[in-house]
């Protein structure tokens, strides 16, 4: 599918990942609807990607084809709120899935028990967020029209979901985070078979350790000791590696039910 003159639904969007995939499919075309937490710089990478632009918005014919929308995942009428946005610009065709949380927490830790509100906190995130999003931009998708792709046959839209290595390699202290990702990944085919009839594409990422807001908050020494544990390249992914891939799997039609793991190789150890 061409990403020009489509709309694009992006969580996560101020930063990270998500920033880069906003990005990466404004500059192909698209317009994007970005959604992150109030307290996230959303709005003004919004204006710095409108301001960036050469086409003024007439890809969409709109002047403002980057919009920051604040939500929280897991909370339906935000979340709807910000799907009715998307379809004022245009064709919601992409939905990109990269909020997420990952608090570490070990079942027996120095502090005792896990406590159930932190593993249910990133469960609410992760993966009952993640659904929220898909199912109700699903709704909105569904409702357009098929466009022709480039080499037969024809699609509504691509939903794109972030998972994660840790969805099969967990480490010691990721129950939560761990159990989040496998979620999202386990629900991927059955997900893009329910949507084949609708012309809708699933597919998720699983990244392995990339250079996130999370990661910067490490010790340099610490994000260089992580690099190197990647068999090739040695170094932490970048976003806009992540966002490469998200684009090649909009424009590949054949690409549908599958997790996909980003992450130069590596198998993580169990600390």
């Amino acid at each position: 599918m061409d990403v020009k003159g489509t709309v694009a639904l992006i969580t996560g969007g101020a930063s990270g990942l998500g920033a880069a995939t906003a990005k990466r499919l404004f500059n192909d075309g698209a317009s994007v609807v970005m959604i992150d937490l109030p307290s996230a710089a959303g709005a003004a990478y919004a204006e710095e990607l409108n301001a960036a632009s050469t086409d003024g918005g007439t890809s969409t014919g709109t002047s403002q084809r980057a919009v920051f929308v604040p939500a929280d995942v897991t909370n339906e009428a935000e979340v709807q709120a910000a799907v009715d946005t998307a379809v004022t610009l245009g064709p919601l065709r992409i939905v990109v899935n990269c909020a997420g949380i990952a608090t570490p927490g070990k079942v027996l830790g120095r502090e005792g028990v896990l406590p159930l509100y932190t593993f249910n906190r990133v469960i609410q995130v992760n993966l009952i967020g993640t659904f929220n999003v898909l199912r109700l931009a699903a709704a909105a998708m569904v409702a357009t029209e098929p466009v022709s792709t480039s080499l037969g046959g024809s699609e509504r839209g691509v939903i794109v979901n972030t998972a994660s290595v840790a969805a099969f390699d967990g480490q010691i202290g990721q129950p939560a985070y761990a159990a989040s990702k496998g979620a999202v990944a386990a629900m991927t085919l059955p997900l893009a078979r329910e949507l084949a009839r609708s012309l809708v594409r699933v597919v998720t990422i699983a990244p392995g350790i990339f250079e996130t807001p999370m990661m910067a908050a490490l010790p340099q020494d610490a994000q260089d000791s992580l690099g190197q544990q990647v068999p090739h390249p040695s170094r932490l992914g970048r976003p806009a590696e992540y966002a490469s891939l998200v684009a090649h799997i909009v424009e590949n039609a054949m690409l549908n039910g599958e997790t996909i793991r980003l992450d130069g190789a590596i198998r993580m150890g169990p600390k």
